[in-house]
């Protein structure tokens, strides 16, 4: 496939930008142990956008792999999942604080270390809704991909320090058209009290067109449901 797109995102940064649909989404964990944090919303109605209850509870799961959709709260996908090297990445834990970061890392300042500072996911995200309109009202949970978090019978959490290997990757394809928010700081429970430095390679490739026959179409009957309402959203705006 001809590369359209590229770009690394290093320990701490950031990115957001529009993605057509049709487009693949791969991404490639540089290091062992990386962690990007991702939210999409629909580029044309930014009151739509990634909705982790509804995701979860109609694919009947807690962590996405391939075959999985990221649904919208209109019912919609923005994406599916159409490769995965990993199969299990993180839905349930959310992104670091600045108090978080400081108490785990210890605290830095941008004044002191400036572009070496320890940046948190909810600055990050700030700093990105905010270029595209948005702002912290329209924070919502994100997903992490690279990261396995599983909960035992007692209900506790566990983050597996050994699931990311260098040159893992996973795949999306965008079914809408939609804005991309990208964090690469650490999971919550990341249990290393070290910053974790592992950049992430995005590439945007092109995508064959999707049919009724497609695997995450027909992963469970929600999907194609959602599927279906993608796709009649598309037709009555003439796409």
């Amino acid at each position: 496939m001809n590369l359209i797109w590229s770009k690394t995102i290093g320990s701490g940064g950031k990115w957001s930008g529009v993605i057509s649909r049709g487009r693949l989404l791969r991404f490639t964990a540089l290091g062992d142990g990386a962690n990007l944090s991702l939210l999409m919303y629909n580029a044309k109605d930014l009151s739509e956008r990634y909705n982790m209850p509804d995701t979860l509870k109609a694919q009947h799961t807690s962590r996405l792999t391939a075959g999985n959709v990221l649904m919208s709260d209109n019912g919609r996908v923005l994406a599916s999942i159409v490769a995965d090297e990993l199969g299990w990445h993180d839905t349930i834990c959310g992104y670091t604080t600045r108090e978080t970061t400081d108490n785990k890392y210890g605290t830095t300042t941008y004044q002191e270390l400036r572009n070496d500072w320890l940046r948190s996911g909810q600055e990050n995200f700030a700093v990105e809704l905010t270029r595209n309109g948005l702002g912290m009202r329209d924070l919502v949970p994100v997903v992490n991909l690279f990261s396995k978090v599983s909960c035992d019978h007692n209900g506790d959490m566990h983050f597996n320090l050994e699931h990311c290997q260098r040159d893992a990757s996973v795949t999306l394809r965008t079914e809408m058209d939609v804005l991309l928010l990208l964090s690469n700081t650490p999971n919550p429970l990341d249990p290393r009290t070290v910053y974790p430095s592992v950049p992430v390679k995005v590439e945007v490739l092109p995508s064959a067109p999707v049919d009724t026959d497609d695997y995450c179409v027909n992963y469970r009957p929600e999907n194609k449901r959602a599927f279906e309402n993608t796709w009649e959203y598309h037709t009555l705006l003439g796409l």
